[in-house]
């Protein structure tokens, strides 16, 4: 079949989705995305006129904590309004600040229709146009609400793609199938798509029983370390102030992962992350020399720090660190400093433990290839988020920025201010 008969094909195939979505929602015209305008975005920003439309959304973390992007194509706009090849170099330049580290992708395709569809050539280039690095760490690609032009797409492709990247690919006919493989709550999901959703739902022999009513929340064991405050660590562990999963990790890595390359930017066994994570709960010692992985630990450790009921950087901070990039460069790490001083007393204890072994790890760059730059990249998110939801693309940034300064500069923001029982790696 030649090209042109598979564009007509993709374009029939549309067709089709159209009508089915027309029928559900009860309408006789078709569908037509809803507009989507990011009113906080800087007019400065490189690709503002791509990325106002929000169509591709950094979302937290998946349930490995690996980076969560999304892509809703409800949100584009008709191909005459949008700029397939600035989204195309849109789409390399949020991924550029992700592709050293695993990620995962979740592709939201209600809502393309014929009139904001890339060409088919176009999709080619862009497959071929992310390269090794691009595909290498990217662990999982979840296709939501796929239909048969997806069959076609996968027809068209099949000879590029490997079978190992095909295995990376999960089709999922409902949203709540997103719930085993990510953190829901933080996917901003366009309110199209969880209308469509609902229709789809709605379509099947008569509605799906209610949600059972979830029982309250079941107080934390004794033993407990993950999701409990740092004071519960402390009072539970006979007034320590570093939490015992920090202490262990970072001791572990301290000893054998400095020179690791690579070191906290790659994913460990789902299945053996939560056996840790369950005998850590329960009070049972943890070996990590009976797992051979030195990425374990190192894994552990940002799983505890996300977990957290409040990021250590405190949620009072958030709107502070956003501002960092407006503040002149030679004043930055002295704007650093007075966030950091700013910190309850127990917060500023473990930051200035965590921080201070960073430092080690970026000390140690020539080898493990970690800087600064790239230990922030891995931690920002996981020291900081805002009170509600995931953190958006624009405050990636500055979240960063913060972090890196910290961690560059950790002697100069940290040497002014001494607690009573603090320790250090």
């Amino acid at each position: 079949m030649s090209e042109i008969d598979f564009e007509e094909l993709a374009e029939i195939e549309l067709q089709k989705d159209e009508a089915e979505y027309a029928i559900m929602e009860k309408r006789k015209t078709s569908f037509t995305p809803a507009a989507c305008e990011d009113t906080e975005l800087s007019i400065n920003h490189p690709y503002y006129d791509v990325a106002r439309h929000g169509i591709v959304q950094l979302a937290g973390d998946d349930n490995s904590g690996r980076r969560v992007i999304t892509f809703s194509c409800c949100r584009m706009p008709p191909s005459h309004q949008l700029n397939h090849s600035r989204l195309l170099e849109y789409l390399r330049y949020t991924l550029d600040q992700y592709v050293e580290n695993d990620y995962t992708l979740v592709y939201f395709h209600y809502g393309l229709n014929s009139r904001n569809k890339p060409s088919l050539n176009w999709l080619q280039s862009a497959y071929k146009e992310f390269d090794r690095k691009y595909k290498k760490n990217l662990k999982a690609l979840y296709v939501v609400h796929p239909t048969n032009f997806i069959k076609i797409l996968w027809n068209i492709f099949k000879p590029l793609i490997s079978h190992k990247f095909g295995k990376k690919i999960t089709y999922l006919n409902y949203l709540s199938d997103l719930r085993e493989h990510l953190k829901y709550d933080q996917l901003n999901i366009p309110e199209d798509v969880i209308r469509h959703d609902q229709n789809i739902r709605d379509k099947q022999k008569g509605r799906p029983p209610p949600l059972a009513k979830l029982p309250p929340p079941r107080p934390p064991l004794p033993t407990q370390q993950f999701g409990v405050s740092l004071q519960y660590l402390k009072d539970k562990n006979k007034g320590q102030l570093i939490p015992p999963v920090m202490k262990q990790t970072v001791s572990y890595l301290k000893s054998k992962g400095l020179r690791v390359e690579g070191l906290f930017r790659r994913s460990a066994s789902i299945q053996t992350i939560k056996e840790i994570h369950k005998l850590y709960n329960q009070g049972k010692p943890v070996n990590f020399d009976d797992y051979g992985d030195i990425h374990i630990p190192a894994v552990i450790l940002k799983t505890f720090l996300r977990e957290l009921p409040q990021p250590l950087l405190t949620f009072e901070s958030y709107d502070q660190i956003l501002g960092i990039t407006s503040v002149e460069s030679s004043l930055r790490v002295t704007s650093c400093k007075q966030v950091i001083q700013g910190l309850p007393e127990h917060n500023y204890v473990v930051l200035k433990y965590l921080i201070c072994f960073l430092h080690m790890v970026s000390q140690e760059s020539i080898y493990n290839k970690m800087t600064g730059s790239n230990l922030a990249c891995v931690f920002g998110l996981n020291l900081i988020w805002p009170p509600k939801g995931a953190s958006s693309l624009r405050a990636l940034n500055p979240l960063n920025l913060f972090t890196e300064l910290l961690i560059d500069f950790y002697s100069k923001i940290f040497s002014s201010r001494t607690v009573s029982g603090e320790i250090l790696p």
